[in-house]
């Protein structure tokens, strides 16, 4: 399967999943967005990945290839193609699907459980994972969900953490797919956003927190190679 990401800051990169698709065989591509690069042509990728970013899915003045990036990913969603968002990425796919991306009560940031719905557990793609698996956050936004999707999960902070639509395309809020090089980099650039809050780790509690990693990036793998194989 030619997977392809779109990349919207220079240390959010793919982590796990790059390791995983060159296990499995797949071909990487990638669009940095925030250099400038063209789009593909949708016929050029089986999967979509769409990663994380500082930004909001409305910064289109500070960032004018949101527009296009918008209208792209729409554009994919339409062509019944796999896609996968990554918390920004998640806020695109539920924008372009028509709902209200907006503050969320809580900045989410750290080590903390999600609880998969019992929906979810009734897909193929996510049935054989825990009830509650620790994960690793960075957001301050959220999101309704799109029409007719499906919530997969919720945590104590964030009851919409992830949806399923139409069984080709997954919006997740937190990141399954960080390694212990993804979190250090993401504390060294957007240290900004360790403010005071119930639910914001200090680094050194996220770093303490990195016995996670095994699980969730396990949980990612299993997630992919379902959805990968899923008509």
């Amino acid at each position: 399967m030619r997977i392809h990401y779109l990349k919207h800051a220079p240390f959010e990169g793919l982590g796990i999943i790059q390791e995983w698709a060159q296990a499995e065989g797949h071909p990487v591509t990638a669009t940095h967005l925030y250099w400038g690069e063209n789009i593909p042509e949708r016929k050029d990728f089986e999967l979509l990945v769409v990663m994380g970013g500082p930004m909001g899915v409305g910064d289109d003045e500070r960032h004018p290839w949101l527009t296009a990036e918008k209208r792209f990913i729409e554009q994919a969603v339409k062509s019944d193609k796999h896609i996968l968002g990554i918390c920004l990425g998640a806020q695109l796919l539920a924008a372009v699907s028509g709902a209200r991306v907006y503050r969320n009560r809580h900045k989410e940031i750290g080590w903390f459980p999600i609880t998969f719905t019992e929906e979810a557990r009734a897909l193929p793609v996510f049935a054989p994972l825990p009830t509650r698996l620790m994960a690793f956050h960075w957001h301050g936004d959220t999101f309704d969900l799109p029409h007719g999707a499906i919530r997969i999960a919720e945590s104590e902070a964030c009851l919409n953490q992830a949806f399923m639509c139409n069984r080709k395309v997954i919006g997740l809020q937190f990141h399954l797919e960080t390694d212990r090089t993804g979190l250090m980099e993401l504390i060294q650039n957007c240290s900004n956003d360790l403010t005071e809050g119930p639910y914001v780790q200090s680094q050194a509690e996220m770093l303490h927190g990195s016995e996670c990693f095994e699980a969730a990036n396990a949980a990612l793998r299993h997630i992919l190679n379902r959805f990968c194989a899923s008509d």
